[in-house]
């Protein structure tokens, strides 16, 4: 913090005595601890927990406010001998630094008398304005440790259906077992408008299907997360559910099986779409779409109702569930994105770890 924070530019503002610049500069965020959090409870049945991921703490170091503290105990002193020892400091030294705030102000801060000194009106003007800035110093100071130590702090992440229902409720458990503070702002929409949230800075980071093709895509920065297979699921007692049974052998379904049957599917636009409608064009094949939904549930139960077929997420299954397709693997490439230009906060950037880890030990 400088003198400019309080309205003056001189250079006794810059809040650092001759001492303080003798000793050795430590780094602006050392790290001297870790916290380990809980595991992150997987979404999906039969999965291993994912590894615990340990959250780097790091401490802050007071700024340097030497003079405006030196001042402030010798106006609560009213004795340069007693503010000295009470400071730890020599009189020499104190008085040194009140000549300096006084030369840099142009103005006598105090009055030494026969038992100890007396504040002008000049130094009962600033001694009221350096407690105020200490007092703001000090909440500051507090407060950004509160952040940096994630005993508070937000996370605005957004991700589609696949995200949103089974890869983020393990993380957030985690990280809100360990950080109790922390709060989550999570809204579930299509991969091109997660990228524009973060883009225009109304999402701190967001799970994407890639690529991203966005106007000011190149702010972004792409973390691979996960290969997720699209996998087939079919109504109770459904034909294909002989394949099912016998996949060791059949090893899934072929377009071809399919291309007469009914189909729920995602919205059009939606990334999983995307995939289906390419892949099946690429295979010949025009899918008879007789519902579209937006979320996975909802399709899940409509499949169950016997109302068609549908292509799904793998982590929306249980394990070994859900036909894989023969012709070619139905996958699609997930990836965190945040912008590139702007440092993630403490949690943020602890939400990002965590995610990395989680869904990378439930992907196995």
């Amino acid at each position: 913090m400088s003198g400019t924070a309080f309205g003056i530019r001189h250079s006794a503002f810059v809040m650092r005595d001759r001492a303080a610049d003798a000793r050795p500069r430590a780094p602006c965020l050392p790290t001297n601890a870790e916290s380990r959090m809980p595991n992150a409870e997987s979404q999906l049945p039969g999965k291993p927990d994912p590894p615990v991921v340990a959250i780097t703490r790091v401490t802050l170091h007071p700024m340097e406010l030497t003079p405006l503290r030196y001042f402030r105990e010798i106006g609560e002193q009213q004795h340069l001998t007693r503010a000295a020892r009470s400071l730890g400091v020599t009189q020499p030294a104190l008085s040194a630094v009140v000549k300096k705030l006084e030369r840099d102000l142009g103005a006598t801060l105090l009055h030494r008398t026969g038992k100890g000194v007396e504040l002008t009106e000049a130094g009962r003007v600033f001694l009221r304005h350096a407690k105020d800035a200490l007092a703001a110093a000090d909440a500051g100071l507090a407060a950004v440790r509160r952040l940096q130590g994630l005993e508070q702090g937000s996370i605005r992440v957004g991700g589609g259906a696949t995200a949103t229902a089974y890869l983020l409720p393990g993380v957030v458990r985690a990280l809100r077992r360990a950080h109790p503070g922390l709060r989550f702002f999570v809204r579930e929409v299509g991969s091109a408008q997660v990228a524009e949230a973060v883009i225009r800075g109304e999402l701190d980071l967001g799970i994407v299907t890639l690529p991203v093709d966005v106007p000011d895509s190149d702010v972004l920065l792409r973390i691979p997360l996960v290969q997720d297979e699209l996998r087939l699921i079919t109504p109770p007692a459904h034909p294909l559910r002989d394949i099912d049974a016998d996949k060791k052998k059949t090893g899934g379904f072929r377009w071809k099986d399919v291309e007469r049957e009914p189909f729920v599917a995602f919205e059009a636009g939606t990334a999983v779409r995307a995939v289906v409608d390419a892949a099946s064009r690429n295979a010949g094949v025009t899918l008879d779409v007789v519902m579209e939904l937006r979320s996975i549930e909802p399709i899940k139960s409509m499949v169950a109702a016997g109302i068609g077929l549908a292509l799904v997420s793998r982590f929306a299954l249980p394990p070994g569930e859900g036909l894989t397709c023969r012709d070619a693997r139905l996958t699609r490439q997930l990836a965190i994105i945040r912008r590139r230009d702007r440092e993630p906060s403490a949690a943020s950037a602890a939400f990002e770890k965590q995610l990395l880890a989680s869904v990378r030990t439930i992907a196995k």
